[in-house]
């Protein structure tokens, strides 16, 4: 007969997730359980069932079915059962048989499935414990969620998401001209606050013609999912809320914006953070706002981090500016005349800046006029302090340098938008191509001349042109074959207008041409300003030359625009031209191309740089060729020479258009036809444009400047990223995890590694599912830069999360029994390796891992309890063990059950005399960072009003729980290891 009777508890072997099982039935040949939790029933061989039984003993705390607990002091056996003895909640003493075991009680911890004879294998415990070492090490790494992304490692974009992503709640504007990266920053931002807790939903509203390319860009930069909304989308809600169908939703500004009842649905979810790019499109006056400033006023009233994107924030004017800031801080910016006020005195902190670098130990000297400019922006006696420091001639260099770096910092902290506002220029970045203009004067077809000469000869007929035609003033000048095509009634006007048009057989020529003066070895984009231009040209093309060029234009799906763009930027079989109408100019990137074609020009000279920055982005490593094909004696030409000589437009971008368009675009209108007046006009611009360009030099911009990317902070980042991508530890324990969790690995040379699931794989790993291909990744970023099909491995990457969270999260390697051979040790002797945790239960939003990260505290005892910690290393020990058979491992456990209890408590208190130091380590490190931080924007405050009240009530509170919670940590035992030694003869 077995040893089993009905009533007994057991739990399975395989399959513990049943939870506590009871005998139901036994004989000589079979045994049957109820495992209650799960509602399962298992029928078992009696020889060889995979059950162990389940015994508690003194100190243990177990729950009766009626849900109280005890905890167990003595047991007796009654009629092959066990009887527990023990004090329960309040204290009595009492009985418990083991019959009337709670079926829900888990053993999960480790001390209970070591106890139970759970035990997993020994490189499960080992993989457990270097989790535990390497998550403890990176979550205390200063560019943890900023090491991870497909980017390259440029200073400013570190330094802005660093800045941002530290705040609480952040409430900023990304200003960086076209091609700095704003996308990459939000995204930078947006990871860093899910990575580390403090952010779990996102709102991201874009124009309709970009939301595929931010899908794409945060799925293969971040490796984030969003969820793409629209209304199709939502009505599969049915009557729920579509917004809560997923963490990140992804939304167009037009579909939102139109829909009263949708944007009734996103307000009355939770956000974390709202995002909304090509943010200057709101339109708001001190009359009344548009719909899609409203729209984003009321989600931004109601979500505590804001990042609005724009890359004009001032060309559409300072009121446009002032109402971009008044949606992140509608209490510091509530009146356009004082925000009017405050932008002329930035001129003097700009100059006082200026004027710090030449004081007395800088490379240009200075003298008492300087003193007296950074004198006039400061009263503060610890700034004072510094000035005196470096106006003394006893002071060392290096003084002076710290005294002039702390009195820059102060300055660019204290004045200006800088807190709110950040804005890099090419300029002050640096690193970009050149750009070089090729002009190719083409004559002027007899169909567009002939209406131009009649437009010369009668003022009237300018008029009786925008009647027929229905085209706006300029328009109708600027864009011959539109003004052609609109002319139907005129019987000369047969003959599709790209049949006689120059431009068109000057573009076939260049795509021919494989000489240095054509195109047939390269891309080429192709801009038109309308819908109808573009869709001619590309059959034009395909009539005239038999060239295939997909068209991208406002008429097309977002689908359809993204196999357009696709198929542009594919190396080996996609097409070497892209035709664009003006929406092709907003929003895409394609850097990979050099040359542009400008078939005609926009009216407007942002629409122009937006042109050039469709390719002229950081990061492109060749010189811009920009190809205009220009009609001789045309409104075109003359829009050409405004362009040009007025404010020198295809050179580099400025900042100016706006203000330029809005003094002079009515004048240019009318000079379109007269060369005299175009002469004026150009004259009167220019000079406007080199006043605009001084004043902006002198003033805000200057500080916003030197205030978006301060280097020292950059360079650290950059550094800490470094050293994270260069972590010789990653591969290592990336083989031991794939290997563990059953992920093929095959090498394909260049630093490639394809990874696919084995039959073994253990379920829900992120990219590979049973069945499927899997990937391709590397681990160095360089190459994953070059190649968007391949994936980058890193420590931040959602496998490597997803396999370390389900280690240290679950029950995988708690446990586990190994063999120790040693000629100096008698055989049968135990050994007890413990593994303990600090846990310190906090929200996520505090990000307590900062300061106190999972730490681990390992305790090694003999059998004899001699504390053997300092004498035998983990990984010397983990060296030499033997793995051995589950079915001899728990016959051990249960030998040993006593003795074991009593190992686990002297753990115990082995490791508790280590967490005093713990805490207090922590509690350090917190309050260097938050005392310091509150400090500096306590007095901050008092001197610059975009610091927000709230900001810093936010950070006081923080401040508060981050403390109790440290101060409530405490150890628990994550994992044990029992170690039995063998003599020379044993297996």
């Amino acid at each position: 007969m077995s040893d089993f009777s009905p009533g007994q508890r057991w739990i399975s072997d395989g399959e513990a997730e049943l939870g506590l099982g009871t005998i139901l039935s036994c004989d000589a040949r079979s045994v049957t359980v109820l495992f209650g939790a799960s509602q399962e029933t298992r029928t078992y061989s009696s020889r060889q069932a995979p059950l162990t039984r389940v015994a508690f003993g003194s100190g243990d705390r177990i729950q009766s079915a009626d849900g109280w607990q005890m905890r167990v002091d003595d047991s007796k056996e009654v009629g092959g059962l066990i009887v527990y003895i023990g004090e329960d909640d309040q204290g009595e003493l009492t009985e418990l048989p083991e019959a009337k075991l709670a079926d829900t009680m888990q053993f999960d911890q480790a001390r209970d499935r070591l106890l139970t004879g759970q035990v997993d294998r020994n490189d499960w415990f080992d993989l457990r414990f270097r989790t535990l070492h390497h998550f403890h090490r990176i979550e205390q790494n200063p560019a943890l969620g900023l090491a991870g992304p497909r980017i390259d490692l440029i200073p400013h974009q570190l330094y802005i998401a660093d800045e941002v992503s530290r705040r609480h709640a952040p409430r900023v504007l990304l200003a960086d001209e076209v091609g700095l990266g704003k996308t990459i920053e939000a995204g930078l931002i947006l990871h860093r606050l899910l990575l580390t807790g403090r952010a779990e939903r996102a709102l991201i509203l874009v124009p309709a013609s970009l939301c595929h390319q931010w899908l794409v860009e945060l799925l293969r930069r971040f490796a984030l999912e969003v969820t793409l909304l629209d209304e199709q989308q939502s009505q599969a809600h049915g009557a729920a809320n579509p917004f809560e169908a997923g963490q990140l939703i992804l939304a167009s500004q037009d579909w939102l914006f139109a829909n009263p009842h949708r944007q009734a649905q996103a307000l009355a979810c939770a956000w974390d953070l709202l995002i909304v790019d090509e943010a200057h499109h709101l339109d708001w006056s001190e009359e009344q706002a548009g719909p899609g400033y409203a729209c984003v006023g009321r989600l931004a009233a109601e979500i505590d981090g804001v990042l609005l994107l724009t890359a004009t924030p001032e060309q559409m004017g300072l009121t446009s500016h002032f109402a971009r800031l008044r949606l992140l801080d509608p209490d510091r910016y509530h009146s356009l005349e004082r925000f009017r006020e405050e932008e002329q005195g930035y001129v003097q902190v700009a100059e006082a800046i200026d004027a710090l670098e030449r004081l007395p130990g800088s490379s240009t000297g200075g003298d008492d006029a300087d003193r007296e400019r950074v004198a006039a922006v400061i009263d503060e006696p610890d700034s004072l302090a510094l000035l005196d420091t470096l106006a003394n001639p006893e002071a060392g260099d290096s003084q002076h340098a710290a005294a002039r770096s702390q009195l820059r910092e102060a300055l660019l902290d204290r004045h200006g938008t800088g807190r709110v506002m950040f804005r890099n220029s090419r300029r002050h970045v640096g690193g970009f191509p050149e750009r070089r203009l090729h002009l190719a004067p083409l004559a002027l077809p007899s169909p567009y001349r002939r209406v131009l000469r009649k437009l010369e000869r009668d003022e009237d007929y300018l008029d009786e042109l925008l009647i027929e035609t229905g085209l706006d003033h300029p328009d109708v000048l600027i864009y011959p074959d539109a003004m052609y095509q609109a002319l139907t009634d005129d019987p000369l006007n047969e003959e599709p207008w790209w049949q006689f048009d120059p431009r068109v057989s000057w573009l076939l020529e260049r795509l021919a041409d494989d000489g240095e003066q054509g195109f047939a070895n390269d891309k080429v984009l192709v801009i038109a300003h309308g819908r109808d231009t573009a869709q001619g040209l590309a059959e034009a093309l395909r009539v005239l030359g038999g060239f295939h060029a997909p068209v991208f234009h406002e008429g097309l799906s977002l689908v359809e625009r993204d196999r357009a763009a696709a198929a542009f930027a594919d190396d080996e079989d996609g097409c070497r031209a892209l035709i664009c109408s003006e929406i092709g100019s907003e929003g895409r990137n394609f850097q990979f191309c050099r040359h542009l074609v400008m078939f005609d020009l926009p009216q407007h000279p942002d629409q122009l740089e937006q042109r050039i920055g469709r390719l002229d982005r950081i990061g492109q490593r060749h010189a811009i060729e920009i190809h205009v094909p220009v009609l001789e004696g045309s409104p075109g030409e003359r829009l050409l020479r405004w362009y040009r000589e007025g404010m020198e437009a295809f050179s580099a971008p400025h900042g100016e258009g706006n203000a330029l368009f809005d003094a002079f675009g009515d004048a240019l209108a009318e000079a379109l036809l007269d060369d005299e007046s175009l002469d004026e006009l150009i004259a009167e611009t220019r000079a406007l444009f080199d006043s605009r360009l001084a004043e902006r030099d002198a003033g805000r911009n200057r500080l916003l400047e030197l205030n978006a990317c301060r280097p020292g902070r950059a360079e650290a980042v950059a550094d800490a990223i470094r050293e994270l991508d260069e972590d010789r530890a990653l591969p290592r324990y990336l083989d031991q995890a794939l290997d563990i969790f059953g992920v093929d690995g095959q090498e394909l040379g260049g630093g490639l590694l394809h990874l696919q699931p084995s039959p073994q794989m253990l379920d829900g790993l992120p990219g590979l599912v049973k069945g499927e291909d899997g990937f391709t990744a590397t681990l160095s970023r360089s190459r994953a830069l070059a190649r968007d099909d391949v994936q980058r491995l890193s420590w931040e990457h959602p496998l490597l999360r997803e396999m370390m969270g389900r280690i240290l999260d679950g029950t995988m390697g708690n446990t586990a029994l190994a063999l120790l051979k040693h000629p100096a040790i008698p055989a049968g002797r135990i050994m007890t390796e413990l593994v303990f945790r600090t846990h310190c239960p906090a929200p996520r939003r505090l990000h307590v891992n900062r300061f106190l990260p999972p730490t681990a505290v390992r305790v090694l005892l003999d059998e004899s309890g001699a504390v053997l910690t300092d004498k035998i290393s983990f990984t010397g020990l983990s060296k030499n063990l033997q793995k051995v058979k589950k079915a001899m491992a728990r016959d051990l456990i249960r030998s040993r059950h006593d003795r074991l209890r009593e190992l686990l408590t002297q753990g115990e208190l082995e490791a508790d005399r280590e967490l005093p130091s713990i805490v207090e380590a922590a509690q350090v490190r917190m309050r260097e960072s938050l005392d310091g931080e509150l400090a500096r924007l306590t007095a901050l405050a008092r001197l610059n009003p975009a610091v927000r009240e709230e900001e810093l009530e936010a950070l006081r509170h923080e401040r508060a729980e981050l403390d109790a919670a440290i101060d409530g940590t405490r150890l628990r035992l994550d994992a044990v290891r029992v170690i039995v030694t063998v003599g020379e003869e044993a297996r």
